[in-house]
């Protein structure tokens, strides 16, 4: 007896059409840990390559922050004052723990991403992991930017302290080996806690408002027969709106990474006491200090991150990632 072919219809007309959406796999793509590899190989590119050409605009929104007083005269006025006192390589102080620092935490971050929303819809199974993909995209972000931060934390410990210290240290190994050996590894987890306070909210806004944006763009849009061109298109203008939704979440978290960065803490003063202490002192117009800075700056790397982010994935046929919406 012939075996017979199974069914096509799983009983239920909704399972059935999402069912419709999710592409058949294809066995000449990556999969499994070739594919996410990928994932986190684009991530890294476009988060190193974005954080470390923005390093200029990130040093003034940096000064800003810590000396508002001083730097009182916006972005311009900022870039006029820091070339003026201290000539103009004094606005690529940090390139290299920024660009290290985030090619790290890219692949964490874009890598994890994906790979945690897989998990979500392997656990909840694909329909339920669809009707509630707000959920799944935030809970993904969030865990994906826990392990990215531990990756990222020293170098950014290292990168604030030579922007607020420019005599601390000549750059990336010099500065990172000096806070190692008079301060102990601690030193650079000091701002772990606000670190997470700022990149976790500030990540999940940016994944939902892209996958938000995106959603909405390719309802008229037919993704399938979208060029290259208009993809990427696509992705920068989602990308820019996430980066502005992501800058405001996070601003008051990154205003207080700055100042807990700035110096070491008084003995006995744990990072809780400190943070307290410094967010009593900024106040809510202190902890938006610089955000005009933070727009323009967000903005530029978010759009470009996924704009980088699309293009590597393209070239290197890492195209198997799950869409829980249907575009």
């Amino acid at each position: 007896m012939a075996a017979s072919a199974p069914p096509t219809s799983t009983g239920s007309p909704k399972l059935d059409a999402i069912k419709g959406t999710v592409p058949a796999i294809d066995p000449t793509k990556p999969q499994g840990l070739a594919l996410y590899a990928r994932f986190a190989f684009a991530g890294a590119v476009c988060c190193s390559v974005t954080h470390g050409a923005l390093t200029p605009v990130d040093v003034v929104k940096t000064r800003i922050q810590l000396d508002p007083v001083k730097y009182n005269r916006g972005l311009i006025g900022g870039f006029k004052q820091v070339i003026q006192s201290e000539g103009a390589g004094a606005i690529w102080t940090g390139f290299g723990p920024t660009a290290a620092g985030y090619f790290l935490q890219g692949a964490f971050k874009f890598g994890g991403y994906e790979l945690f929303k897989q998990q979500s819809i392997n656990f909840l199974g694909y329909e339920t992991a669809s009707q509630n993909r707000t959920a799944v995209y935030l809970a993904s972000s969030a865990a994906a930017e826990f392990f990215a931060d531990i990756a990222l934390c020293p170098l950014e410990a290292t990168r604030i302290r030579l922007v607020s210290e420019p005599t601390f240290a000549s750059g990336l190994l010099s500065g990172f080996g000096k806070i190692l050996k008079n301060e102990g590894v601690g030193a650079f987890y000091s701002g772990f806690g606000p670190i997470l306070f700022k990149q976790v909210p500030y990540t999940m806004a940016k994944f939902v408002v892209y996958e938000k944006v995106s959603e909405l763009v390719y309802r008229s849009v037919d993704k399938s027969k979208a060029s290259s061109g208009t993809q990427t298109a696509i992705n920068l203008g989602s990308g820019l709106i996430a980066g502005f939704a992501a800058a405001i979440v996070s601003q008051p978290a990154d205003t207080m990474l700055s100042k807990i960065n700035k110096t070491k803490g008084l003995p006995g003063e744990g990072t809780t006491s400190r943070l307290i202490k410094i967010g009593k002192e900024l106040g809510l117009r202190g902890s938006y200090a610089g955000i005009g800075a933070r727009l323009f700056l967000v903005g530029l790397i978010t759009a470009g991150q996924f704009a980088i982010y699309g293009d590597i994935k393209r070239v290197l046929g890492a195209t198997g990632g799950v869409e829980l919406a249907s575009k």
